[in-house]
């Protein structure tokens, strides 16, 4: 089976952290986002993973290196497309087009879940639901009394039904979704100004395709920094039995409240630490008190009091603040 990952989007609401890092491979309990959802979809599957397809804009090789290496950490080839030009999300997928072939799944990498991802690989195609209070934000599904789906509707102006899909696809036949998705390019067909999958979807579904829908037990936005913040503290409360606190890090005079991660080569000295905290490699925490938040990579705090707070890569901050958003490569000092 293949996985395709659309991940081209800016992440506007994370930054200042995705002015330097797709939102995609923010950490979340010390692991990026599409790591975490590409592990728990290929542990849901029994047979190995092919390859790995992910579209992206122009985030460099350093980040292209990174996609690679999760991909190959699962036993699978991974490979790069581009997306030059926002066209719609039905035009990111088209741009994978030669990975759409056999089984294969379509899997947004900006929400985290709580989920059984087992499903029937003999259905034409499996699309992941959870039940919303607002559903003109989501694109929905009707269901039939056999459960299969009647219908999608992107972003209903009025009530159609309350059940959300969640960004999680599965197509038995990749070369249907592939000869969907070129067929509404082809001629033109936009859903408000954009080319949508729900329009590829319906599309398929009157081709005489049948979809079933997988439960969604939680739910988890990383769209801003408390939402990825709140995702956080989830995986660690799901996880905390793991070892979640590195071998290699240095803990010294310091009290950790669980569920924490801390990472390889990380130093906490002299501070307080936890709940729901993530701290990442070779970052140095002292003389500090620090609650439900993210430092990232290299990072270096001192005298810091802070709670609901995103510290990036390679930053240094000095002095007591209550809650703190704080980029990658910054200085920051509150004396």
């Amino acid at each position: 089976m293949r996985i395709i990952i659309p991940m081209a989007g800016r992440g506007t609401r994370l930054r200042p952290h995705t002015l330097t890092t797709p939102k995609p491979l923010i950490p979340v309990a010390g692991k990026p986002i599409i790591q975490r959802l590409v592990e728990d979809l290929a542990a849901s599957y029994k047979d190995p993973i092919e390859e790995i397809a992910y579209i992206v804009g122009d985030f460099g090789p350093d980040i292209e290196r990174e996609l690679i290496r999760i991909a190959e950490n699962l036993g699978a080839k991974a490979r790069i497309y581009q997306q030059e030009k926002a066209l719609g999300v039905g035009h990111a997928i088209a741009c994978a087009s030669e990975s759409m072939v056999g089984k294969c799944m379509i899997a947004f990498a900006d929400t985290l879940f709580k989920a059984d991802f087992s499903f029937d690989t003999e259905e034409d195609g499996v699309i992941w639901t959870q039940k919303v209070t607002d559903p003109a934000s989501f694109g929905v599904v009707k269901l039939d009394a056999e459960g299969y789906i009647t219908e999608f509707v992107e972003k209903p102006v009025e009530f159609i039904s309350d059940l959300a899909i969640v960004g999680i696809y599965y197509f038995r036949e990749g070369e249907r979704l592939r000869a969907a998705l070129k067929h509404i390019i082809d001629n033109d067909i936009k859903e408000k100004n954009e080319y949508q999958l729900t329009t590829a979807l319906e599309y398929l579904k009157n081709d005489g395709l049948r979809f079933r829908t997988g439960d969604i037990e939680e739910w988890l936005d990383c769209g801003n920094k408390d939402n990825i913040l709140h995702a956080n503290a989830r995986m660690l409360e799901i996880h905390r039995n793991s070892e979640l606190v590195a071998a290699s890090a240095v803990i010294e005079k310091s009290v950790i409240v669980p569920p924490c991660f801390i990472g390889e080569n990380a130093v906490i000295r002299n501070a307080v630490i936890g709940p729901y905290v993530s701290v990442g490699h070779d970052s140095v925490v002292e003389s500090s008190i620090i609650q439900g938040s993210i430092i990232q990579n290299n990072s270096h705090l001192n005298n810091a009091m802070l709670h609901n707070s995103m510290i990036g890569n390679a930053s240094r901050f000095v002095g007591s603040l209550d809650e703190l958003n704080l980029g990658d490569y910054s200085v920051c000092s509150r004396r």
